[in-house]
């Protein structure tokens, strides 16, 4: 299929029955944790299954390029930013729902939220997800984790709309074909929600482990504009490390600078670019490569930068 032009994608977006409004660039960068990128074509909030419904229609007949952007806590966009439809879930699809041992979140559920919301209601198996900044989306699409758990631990099913073919299914634990920080989600693919399978436990020993945990990061992990750990860990090692006694912890290139906490993070300087943390994270991949003779992959999913230097 030939792409639509932006012109005709935004006419049926503004067509659409039930459809979200829709705006032209939009500034990417706020809504992610770095905090710099440059301009969706167009963008949208969807707020309900109405409104996926009512952009599947669009996105299936016009054939452009999307973006999905959830929280935003593992996203760079290029400062030349993004000639596309970026597609936002909003709060409509933050609820959650707790029945016996079965959490049913939305998308946009912050993960935080969901760790305590299920302590409160005395089940235990999530409580690891309150350190880590992200949605619910987000996380089963790249089986985000920590704390020695992960969402392939306890998810049992998502829906997830099909931007391309223009579909909404339920897809099962073995059709999400969880792996380490990746799934069988595609980027053109949004989880709409997800259902987890959680124990039975005791309230108090959960509050307990939530605030070990949050403390735990705040001793350990870097705040400002980052996107939490840069690459994944290669097998057996830590990225950290690999960086760490390659000599690039501290080192910057631009507004971009490898944390002095914690070397597998990079900071952004306020008004940064994000090509500087491209140019950073190739630098650091060459560096590892041949202090340690390892090819570091990125975690980071990276948007709009072409053909990349790797």
């Amino acid at each position: 299929m030939v792409a639509a032009s932006i012109d005709e994608v935004a006419s049926r977006l503004a067509s659409a029955p039930g459809g979200p409004p829709v705006e032209r660039g939009r500034a990417l960068g706020p809504l992610t944790t770095y905090r710099v990128g440059g301009d969706a074509a167009l963008f949208v909030v969807v707020e309900s299954r109405a409104q996926v419904d009512a952009v599947l229609g669009v996105t299936a007949a016009t054939g452009v390029d999307t973006l999905v952007v959830g929280r935003g806590s593992n996203l760079l966009v290029a400062d030349a930013g993004f000639d596309g439809l970026a597609i936002a879930v909003g709060e409509g699809l933050a609820d959650i729902e707790i029945e016996g041992v079965t959490v049913r979140a939305g998308a946009a559920a912050p993960l935080p939220v969901v760790a305590r919301a299920t302590v409160a209601a005395g089940l235990t198996g999530f409580e690891w997800a309150v350190g880590v900044p992200g949605s619910i989306g987000g996380a089963v699409r790249m089986n985000a984790g920590g704390h020695g758990s992960d969402m392939a631990t306890s998810v049992r099913s998502a829906t997830v709309a099909d931007l391309a073919e223009g579909t909404m299914t339920q897809w099962s634990a073995a059709e999400l074909d969880f792996g380490y920080r990746r799934s069988a989600i595609g980027a053109g693919q949004v989880v709409v929600d997800a259902v987890l399978e959680l124990a039975k436990g005791d309230r108090a020993k959960g509050e307990q482990s939530l605030s070990e945990i949050v403390r735990w990061r705040r001793e350990h992990q870097p705040g400002g504009q980052n996107a939490g750990s840069v690459f994944t860990n290669p097998e057996g090692d830590s990225a950290g490390r690999l960086i760490d006694t390659a000599g690039g912890k501290g080192r910057r290139v631009g507004s971009a600078a490898v944390s002095t906490k914690h070397a597998n993070f990079i900071q952004v300087d306020p008004g940064g670019s994000a090509d500087d943390v491209l140019a950073l994270m190739t630098e650091l991949r060459a560096l590892v490569m041949v202090h340690h003779g390892v090819e570091l992959e990125v975690e980071t999913r990276l948007v709009g930068f072409g053909d990349l230097p790797w």
